[in-house]
């Protein structure tokens, strides 16, 4: 079964926009169904048992957090073609109680024994994207354990006893994962573990088909009762360093043992009386605050939703800042990027200025700022108290490296593949630096105020996706379901943090709700349209109205996921 990307959905709506007009065919904008809303707590999960887990942990007094780590817990299990506990986690909180909003960086580093030269010396211009070269420390158990320090009111053993149940006894495989999985186990399963772990009876589970992986329900019992350190310093981190050892790899016992997390302060622009916050880099999050920066100097709301003018507008905003992207976006315990000019209004007027109302760019200079593949899981949980979390987690490339310890129960991540080998680049490939991410979550507060918890899954898709969301609900009045449903443009072939340059203006992939006559406007404009589909990530998001003192939350139809609340 090979997944449709749009859904049938959107022809419906291409044909209805070319006779009728989108907003006459309905009356308001497209949505799959409608706003989910409750009172006393909310998530949203790419897998509707996920979910579920999510909801009967906040019903047992958990926290946001506690139910989030459950929820992670479960997709790890779930939705291997997305995340696991061999990759990598961000998150931004909402304590209620303090009145503030903390970050956390829970990225992994480089092996310390790995270096540049040994890339050189097998005469390789760029990281492999599987195998052991690609594999850097997995984060997210620590961030787990930072999260729940801070927030967490459940024991662990509760947290994940959901999922270690799921893992013994099985769960159904759902629709969209399925052909991921089906896809991704092919490429990789000349690497031991993969076939122990992923193919049961030899093949990738069908939709339905009941998977269990007890491998991974012990894992995560070591983990429940001997916390971090059994993961980072215990029997996982010698497994771990074992198996990579066996299969070439560099990464150490010594290079888990001494991982940690970072707490970080969220960093913001203000979008037309809104605040949308990002994390700072590595990863890629102020992208979208430059492209909301260069946006808001227009008037995106007489342009009208899914409008040539718009599209041409929203295009151009992301190739610049993806041109700055490729530039200044790195570790920042190597490289201090400017990110407070990076995100300044001044610095975006000067960046709008490049842009032609008429025609596309074939390419962008990077500023003079001074001092495409992935998969992933984004969630995102609300509590009683007011707590809220944005948590998104990847392993980068769907299933990861490959490196798959048999008795381990998951694979590790291939992050690693986005260091750049330039000489001189921000981004360069060192020993003990995190690689450039593509994970982001984001949150908004509006007058102070929680206002949205949200993120949106897919690679370079997901700055290019929060800026459309943010621009659906805020230009085009959209509520949380019809932002996310709504149809989606994605350009791709940007000027890279691996060295590669766009030259040719890239090509820009439409939704099948974009009116045919609106593809041609574009192509008159000299944009590049594809022909094909591509994925166009995974939304999920939850609004707390204060007045009402009730959350919404949503669930785009992209992916299996569910909203649901109590």
């Amino acid at each position: 079964m090979k997944r449709v990307v749009p859904f049938i959905f959107g022809l419906l709506i291409s044909m209805a926009v070319e006779s009728a007009g989108f907003d006459r065919l309905i009356g308001k904008h497209f949505a799959s169904r409608s706003e989910v809303i409750a009172k006393n707590g909310m998530a949203a999960t790419s897998q509707p048992l996920a979910t579920q887990i999510a909801l009967d942990i906040l019903k047992q007094g958990g926290s946001a957090v506690d139910a989030a780590i459950a929820a992670n817990a479960a997709l790890g299990l779930m939705e291997p073609t997305g995340c696991g506990i061999g990759g990598d986690l961000f998150a931004i909180v909402w304590d209620a109680d303090k009145g503030q909003l903390d970050g956390l960086n829970a990225s992994g580093r480089s092996p310390q024994l790995l270096t540049l030269q040994h890339f050189r010396d097998l005469g390789l211009s760029s990281i492999p994207y599987l195998g052991p070269l690609t594999v850097s420390v997995p984060g997210a158990v620590d961030g787990w354990y930072e999260l729940h320090q801070r927030y967490g009111r459940l024991p662990m053993s509760e947290i994940l006893a959901p999922s270690i149940r799921y893992a013994e006894e099985g769960f159904p495989v759902t629709e969209f994962i399925a052909d991921l999985w089906q896809e991704n186990v092919e490429s990789r399963q000349q690497f031991p573990g993969v076939k122990e772990t992923y193919m049961p009876n030899g093949q990738a589970p069908e939709i339905g088909d009941i998977f269990k992986n007890p491998k991974l329900a012990n894992t995560y019992r070591m983990i429940a009762e001997g916390g971090r350190d059994i993961f980072y310093r215990g029997k996982i981190a010698h497994q771990v360093a074992s198996y990579l050892a066996e299969q070439g790899g560099f990464l150490t016992y010594e290079d888990m043992a001494t991982h940690s997390s970072e707490w970080v302060t969220p960093v913001s622009t203000n979008y037309r009386g809104y605040d949308i916050y990002e994390l700072p880099p590595n990863g890629q999050g102020i992208v979208a605050l430059q492209m909301l920066n260069i946006l808001e100097g227009y008037d995106i709301r007489s342009m009208g939703f899914g409008s040539a003018e718009y599209l041409h507008t929203l295009i151009e905003t992301k190739k610049i800042a993806y041109e700055d992207r490729a530039v200044y976006y790195a570790d920042s315990d190597f490289y201090n990027a400017p990110i407070e000019q990076l995100i300044s209004k001044e610095y975006a007027g000067k960046r709008r200025a490049l842009i032609s109302a008429e025609k596309a760019a074939e390419f962008y200079p990077a500023g003079d700022a001074v001092l495409e593949h992935g998969d992933t899981i984004y969630l995102t949980v609300a509590d009683s108290n007011g707590n809220m979390v944005s948590l998104i987690q990847s392993n980068y490339g769907d299933l990861g490296s490959g490196m798959t310890p048999p008795e381990l129960g998951f694979q590790l991540q291939n992050r690693g593949q986005l260091f750049s080998l330039k000489e001189g680049h921000a981004n360069i490939y060192e020993p003990g630096k995190r690689p450039f991410h593509t994970i982001i979550p984001a949150f908004v507060m509006k007058e102070d105020k929680p206002w949205l918890s949200f993120g949106l899954m897919g690679g370079s898709m997901q700055p290019q996706g929060h800026a459309q969301i943010i621009v659906n609900l805020i230009d085009f009045d959209m509520n949380l379901q019809e932002a996310g449903d709504a149809a989606r443009m994605r350009h791709v072939g940007s000027s890279q943090p691996t060295d590669q340059q766009m030259v040719d203006g890239g090509m820009v992939y439409l939704e099948s709700g974009i009116a045919s006559s609106v593809r041609s406007e574009l192509k008159k404009m000299g944009h590049s349209i594809a022909d094909g589909t591509i994925s166009m990530g995974g939304y999920q998001a939850i609004r707390f109205d204060e007045l009402k003192g009730i959350y919404f939350g949503a669930s785009e139809s992209r992916k299996d996921g569910q909203a649901a609340g109590y």
